[in-house]
């Protein structure tokens, strides 16, 4: 990214390091939307309630909603940008939902500088004024680095300028090693990631089985009910 003015190497070396596999094939036996069994399993509240309080999350819909989705995404993950325009759809139709978004920037350089990009602009603006900025990004089509991060923003009204001085911060480089780091505690092993009711989802399940999920916290504050629905 030439307009940055700081080397990255060395927190991409920490960010980049291959995520632990994971023999889970499912806590819960929910399904996905395709059939295949979603990779769950159960999280530690310990672990749990320290996503909120990582530096850069954004949270978005109902902040005292009945349902808190955590979703772990990478900007340059296909998948989390199909869950996006869905779960977008799912705060529009339940004013009980609350999200909680969590840079995680796990693909590459592209996905570090990007991420750059998109903590300069939750420093900037409010949670709302992100989110439009995030769903912009979400609707772009290939290679998301910190140029492609820049131009969307410049397109929604941002000051590029004053997120490209914030975007080279060294701070940010901890930022993102402490998203990661939670990630990696919390077995997250795939983009996207979603922490519901004390569960980490691996990969995205589709709009259905999500929803599912979703309905079935309202429905019995567990992610999967005691009669097996969701």
């Amino acid at each position: 990214m030439s307009r940055f003015t700081r080397l990255i190497a060395a927190v991409a070396f920490a960010l980049l390091a291959p995520l632990a596999a994971s023999a889970d094939e499912g806590y819960y036996p929910i399904k996905a939307d395709d059939g295949s069994v979603i990779a769950n399993h159960r999280v530690p509240v310990e672990l749990e309630s320290q996503i909120e309080s990582l530096p850069g999350v954004v949270v978005v819909g109902n902040p005292r909603g009945e349902v808190t989705v955590a979703e772990f995404y990478d900007v340059n993950c296909p998948y989390c940008r199909k869950a996006s325009a869905d779960i977008d759809a799912m705060l529009r139709g339940n004013p009980e939902l609350k999200l909680v978004l969590v840079p995680f920037p796990v693909l590459g350089i592209p996905s570090i500088q990007g991420t750059r990009v998109e903590l300069a602009v939750r420093r900037l603006v409010p949670a709302k004024k992100f989110y439009e900025f995030h769903r912009a990004l979400d609707s772009t089509r290939g290679m998301v680095d910190g140029n492609r991060a820049l131009a969307v923003a410049k397109a929604t009204g941002l000051d590029t300028g004053k997120l490209l001085e914030i975007a080279n911060e060294d701070s940010l480089g901890d930022v993102m090693k402490a998203h990661v780091h939670l990630g990696d505690a919390l077995e997250i092993t795939a983009t996207p990631g979603f922490v519901i009711k004390g569960v980490a989802f691996v990969g995205y399940p589709g709009p259905k089985a999500l929803a599912g999920i979703i309905d079935a916290v309202q429905r019995c504050d567990a992610v999967i009910c005691d009669d097996g629905k969701r």
